[in-house]
């Protein structure tokens, strides 16, 4: 009996062998030639285009993600071959045409002399963020001792290549970033991609923290929610979730004050700034957050955790614990996890970097029924004028930049501006803040244009640039609708915020127009100290 046991097993062990060497030299070869891709033909077009390596790896859902994009989330297109600056490639590309017109390849004025023209000295921030880094990684070890919690991820290690940390060394007196900057477009994947590390009120609102009057009407700051996202590279982004469906305009009744900020207008923003050639406005892009794993499981902050709660859908929300809305019925959900929102790169930290903020001169009434002096003295700009900076600089002329950039938004909430010290008074303005835009596309809000229209100013290079963008081959809707689609949340705008701002653009032009028939081209128009020259070929080259 022992013997015919032993044969049965050696029997049964043969037979497993010869299965196994038939599946693995046999049947195994053919699962992986049905599993591998089919390959593209040589001539086949899009080949190309799918084997482009771009700024970095294809758009893909976030790995945390349980489930595709449900009802409150734009289905992402495929995105559109890009060149190195991350702009949109193609023999019909208005994009590409408009970024290779000599207005947007004409030298800088005045032209970067040295270190002093740059924002940061690299040395110094790199020791400066490297402390920053030491100090996270001793409060995170503090915080895991505490809760008892094991991990076996290493310490955070600064990169001085991190796309984050060279966006902020490439800040110069002329802008946030160069026109040709590669960064850009590699910042832009990394808050895309990234994982979050931490989550957390912004310090605005720490302070604003049981501070606030819910039975206020005007709340002490703008109706909305927003975290500071830190991701796995360190870097920082100011994350502002959806609030209002794309086809949805704000209703007429509704005082600028308590409107919803619009993450889609964030994104829109930065692409309009980018467009108009101002850089400005920081690095934003549009990213499904799942806010179970990447802000509830993430954050330290105990009021933060607080505001989560699951809905009788069973969708996953948070709300703002009373620096803004003090009620469930204003949370934001996700569907059932994840959420849409805007992510806005940081600047730089404000002691490595001072900023001022600075009143606008033509900031309006926030009351229910208030004017300002420049809302019924059409005289207005004549006193503004005479007061110190806008006596003897380039303020007067970037303020009304910014009116122009805010009336192709409809943003009406420009209570203030900030500026980098370092640079003063001829410094840029930075154009942050913009979520009350595109509310209303059916509408045209004249009175954002006020500067304009009452100071009868403009930059030369502001009106070349606006001009070409209202001819056909360079139309602003076409340029806008394809930068967007370099978006994961594309579409961004619908089609009547796009040929919304073609029609505002011919009412800028219109008022200029009406400024230079009253006082004059040479009053109207203002050259830079060297800018004359160097845009020359770029208004001859618009005028044939």
């Amino acid at each position: 009996m022992p013997g015919l046991r032993r044969d049965r097993l050696l029997t049964l062990l043969l037979l497993g062998a010869l299965l196994s060497a038939d599946l693995y030299f046999h049947l195994w070869p053919q699962v992986q030639r049905q599993l591998r891709p089919r390959e593209r033909p040589p001539g086949c077009p899009c080949a190309g285009r799918a084997a482009s390596p771009g700024p970095g790896p294809a758009p893909a859902a976030a790995p945390s993600a349980p489930h595709p994009a449900a009802h409150n989330f734009s289905r992402a297109r495929p995105r559109a071959e890009q060149d190195a600056g991350g702009r949109r490639r193609g023999p019909g590309s208005k994009l590409r045409a408009l970024f290779a017109h000599p207005l947007y390849n004409v030298p800088e004025e005045p032209p970067l002399l040295g270190p002093e023209d740059s924002l940061l000295a690299s040395q110094e921030a790199l020791r400066y963020y490297r402390r920053k880094v030491a100090r996270w990684n001793r409060r995170h070890k503090m915080y895991k001792e505490q809760r008892n919690l094991t991990s076996l991820d290493p310490p955070l290690q600064l990169r001085p290549e991190a796309s984050w940390v060279q966006f902020h060394l490439g800040i110069d007196r002329q802008g946030l970033y160069s026109r040709s900057s590669p960064i850009v477009s590699k910042l832009l994947h990394d808050m895309r991609h990234f994982p979050t590390i931490s989550a957390d009120y912004s310090q605005d609102e720490k302070a604003l923290l049981g501070a606030c009057d819910c039975t206020q009407i005007v709340k002490p700051s703008g109706v909305h929610l927003k975290l500071v996202l830190r991701f796995s590279d360190f870097g920082k982004a100011m994350f502002k979730p959806m609030r209002q469906q794309r086809d949805e305009e704000t209703p007429e009744d509704f005082f600028y004050f308590i409107d919803f900020q619009r993450h889609n207008a964030e994104i829109a923003a930065f692409h309009l700034d980018r467009i108009l050639d101002f850089r400005r406005v920081p690095p934003t892009v549009g990213r499904l957050v799942n806010v179970t794993k990447e802000i509830l499981e993430v954050t330290k902050n105990e009021i933060l955790q607080s505001v989560f709660f699951v809905s009788p859908a069973s969708n996953v929300c948070f709300f703002a614990k009373c620096p803004y809305m003090c009620k469930t019925e204003y949370a934001v959900c996700g569907n059932p996890h994840l959420l849409e929102g805007s992510l806005s790169a940081f600047l730089p930290s404000l002691n490595l970097a001072p900023r001022l903020s600075v009143p606008n001169p033509w900031i309006r009434s926030y009351s229910l029924a208030g004017k300002e002096e420049w809302e019924v003295n059409p005289l207005y700009c004549d006193t503004v004028k005479q007061i110190y900076p806008h006596n003897s600089s380039n303020r007067l002329l970037n303020i009304i930049d910014m009116a122009i950039f805010d009336f192709l938004t409809g943003n009406m909430d420009r209570h203030h501006y900030e500026m980098f010290t370092k640079f003063g008074d001829d410094g840029f303005l930075i154009h942050l803040d913009n979520a009350r835009g595109f509310g209303r596309h059916s509408h045209d809000e004249i009175s954002i244009l006020s500067p304009l229209s009452q100071c009868c100013r403009i930059k030369r290079k502001t009106l070349l640039h606006l001009q070409l963008l209202a001819q056909a081959d360079y139309r602003l809707s076409d340029v806008m609708r394809e930068s967007l689609l370099e978006d994961q949340l594309t579409p961004v705008l619908t089609e009547p915020h796009l040929l919304a701002l073609d029609r505002r653009l011919q009412t800028i032009l219109q008022t200029v127009e009406g400024c230079i028939e009253a006082h004059g081209e040479q009053s109207v128009i203002a050259n830079g100290p060297a800018e004359q020259s160097a845009l020359d070929s770029g208004q001859a080259h618009l005028t044939s």
